[in-house]
């Protein structure tokens, strides 16, 4: 159970790129959290009805796991259904993807902005558009060669490593911040952070300590070269470096 968890722990990513579009936001500090708030809850809900509803169809062992809903409508004898639910599927699914992509362009100009990765690339802005349209087209290349050559499984995996790492280190820098910068102006406040960033810290890795070993590996592998990246040249090349220099 552990092992499922951290494996479909990538399906709450999505809630995560919410917060990457803060800067677009007519009022962000309203909007963000309600609109977190909102999918995390009606997302939940939706996961669940569904596998009551799968669970209760065909006997979880029979389902294809590459297209578990689509597979319980086929062995229901609901052929029509299923292809509706595939087609249905696959419009979610490439939504999904771009609003994936979406984020990760904000990310990468949100740290090009901080002096972590090349603005030429990263922190260009379109003269009409107003969006990062280098970033843009270097994410959807690189994505489409993942997805061409690299198995779902594997990628879902890996994605799911990254964020639950990702989310530990959130917990941690809420919680340095706040100690650091007291003053600072913060409409929200997370009550007993202590207690909850702890919590958020120690289950996240506890997740990601329940995936499989090779994808364990090969989250080593590349978060070695992510901090071979940052010392190499986000480092030294950091706006807030520069300032304390």
């Amino acid at each position: 159970m552990v092992t499922a968890a951290s494996i479909i722990f990538f399906a709450y990513i999505g809630f995560d790129a919410v917060s990457t579009q803060a800067g677009e936001a007519i009022n962000p500090t309203k909007d963000i959290p309600f609109a977190i708030i909102a999918s995390l809850l009606i997302c939940t809900l939706l996961y669940i009805l569904v596998s009551l509803v799968l669970t209760g169809m065909v006997r979880y062992d029979t389902l294809d796991l590459k297209a578990p809903v689509a597979s319980a409508f086929d062995g229901a004898g609901l052929p029509i259904a299923m292809y509706i639910v595939t087609i249905a599927a696959t419009a979610g699914l490439t939504s999904v993807m771009l609003v994936m992509m979406l984020a990760q362009t904000r990310i990468f100009l949100g740290m090009a902005k901080d002096g972590l990765l090349p603005k030429g690339l990263f922190g260009t802005i379109h003269p009409k558009f107003k969006t990062p349209w280098k970033s843009t087209i270097f994410v959807g290349a690189i994505v489409s060669v993942v997805a061409a050559l690299t198995p779902i499984d594997k990628v879902s995996e890996m994605c799911s490593s990254g964020t639950l790492l990702a989310f530990a280190m959130i917990c941690g820098a809420v919680w340095l911040l706040r100690v650091r910068e007291p003053n600072i102006e913060r409409p929200y406040k997370a009550p007993f952070l202590p207690v909850v960033a702890t919590c958020g810290i120690l289950c996240n890795l506890y997740l990601m300590w329940g995936l499989r070993t090779e994808t364990k590996i090969s989250f080593l592998i590349w978060g070695t070269l992510g901090v071979v990246v940052y010392f190499a040249y986000s480092r030294h090349n950091s706006n807030l470096n520069k300032k304390e220099e």
